[in-house]
């Protein structure tokens, strides 16, 4: 699989920069205004009695802020944060080591919380449910249980696949959340906040345009000012303005509305190849050389969120606004300007619609 820029997922690069980028408190985190309004309202509720807060889940698409979002919660608390994953916490004694460990009120956050294994989340129900620890001592006939009390803390689950969650782990939680992607605004925000910290010049302007390219995502959105900043201060005087920006994109390929070269490639096979579609999934991988999960969990849910793909029981089809976007006639079968480059582009083979 190509490395893609604009792929919502972690990257090692951005570990640093979102350390340094990450807002503390409520007031300085921009974006999912009723989400931060509730958890301002339970954290408060918490304070006021002496008590940890209740257990919390933060479900939805990678890069949203849920990591960020724990952090802030845990500032607010004035408590500690022991930040984990599902796949880390192999074996039950792992999870042990790190509840014994825990002080009253502090928060445990556990990312990917979908993929523990299913002996470890058996073990979390009773240290969720009754802050206490099971551990058997012993083999055989002999072994027996002890049971162990923990400090109350409060642990926050986080996760992209939210459907994978067995239901009596999801119903330990008191508190769902599920963070949406975000607007042009709250990225135009954002990106200003990140510039300021990290002293880069931009305008407003400049930062409309790489928010417009940053596909609701904040993670993409800081990724994105970087990769600019370094075409500024080589292409440019170092300041990013619309026009740098728009130049630092298209030569990322990065179009107007943020999909790059693979996602079009995808369009344009399905188009040109396939009549439009239905076409199955494993035919488009095969054709554009990915592997078929990578296509549904990577690269189809930005284009069906846009509405230029949709999935139905024969296969994949490529939408009129898909068409329109390309600059290719549906009707005509021939190409027309093409919309990111400018360029016009060769004759297709016949484009036929039922």
């Amino acid at each position: 699989m190509e490395e893609r820029i604009i792929a919502p997922g972690a990257r090692e690069e951005d570990t640093e920069l979102e350390f340094t980028l990450r807002p503390r408190f409520f007031c300085e985190y921009i974006g999912q205004k009723k989400v931060k309004e509730k958890l301002k309202i339970f954290v408060t509720a918490a304070q006021n009695r002496g008590e940890p807060l209740d257990h919390v889940l933060l479900y939805g698409p990678p890069g949203l802020g849920k990591t960020t979002l724990a952090t802030v919660i845990a500032n607010e608390m004035s408590v500690n944060i022991r930040i984990t994953s599902g796949p880390a916490i192999e074996r039950p004694g792992d999870l042990a080591a790190i509840v014994t460990n825990l002080n009253q009120g502090d928060i445990l956050f556990i990312d990917e919380i979908h993929r523990l294994n299913r002996s470890v989340e058996e073990i979390l129900y009773p240290v969720m449910e009754d802050f206490a620890l099971d551990i058997i001592i012993g083999k055989g006939p002999s072994a027996r249980s002890v049971r162990l009390d923990l400090p109350r803390f409060t642990l926050i689950g986080a996760t992209t696949r939210a459907g994978l969650l067995t239901s009596p782990l999801r119903d330990r939680f008191g508190v769902i959340n599920r963070l949406e992607y975000y607007d042009e605004t709250e990225l135009t925000e954002i990106i200003l906040r990140s510039a300021k910290i990290l002293k880069i010049s931009i305008d407003e302007l400049g930062a409309k345009e790489i928010a417009k390219r940053s596909r609701g995502t904040p993670r993409v959105a800081n990724r994105l000012l970087k990769r600019v900043r370094d075409f500024a201060e080589v292409k440019g005087n170092g300041s990013i303005t619309r026009e740098v920006a728009m130049r630092g994109l298209d030569l990322l390929e990065i179009d107007p509305i943020g999909l790059d070269s693979i996602d079009r490639k995808m369009l344009i096979t399905i188009i040109e190849k396939y009549n439009g579609g239905p076409v199955g999934v494993d035919t488009i991988a095969a054709a554009i050389s990915e592997e078929a999960v990578t296509i549904e969990d990577v690269y189809e849910p930005y284009l069906m969120q846009l509405g230029f793909l949709n999935r139905t029981p024969r296969g994949r089809i490529a939408t009129e606004l898909a068409y329109n976007h390309l600059g290719l006639s549906k009707t005509k079968g021939e190409k027309q300007m093409d919309l990111f480059s400018g360029r016009k582009m060769g004759q297709s083979s016949m484009i036929h619609t039922d």
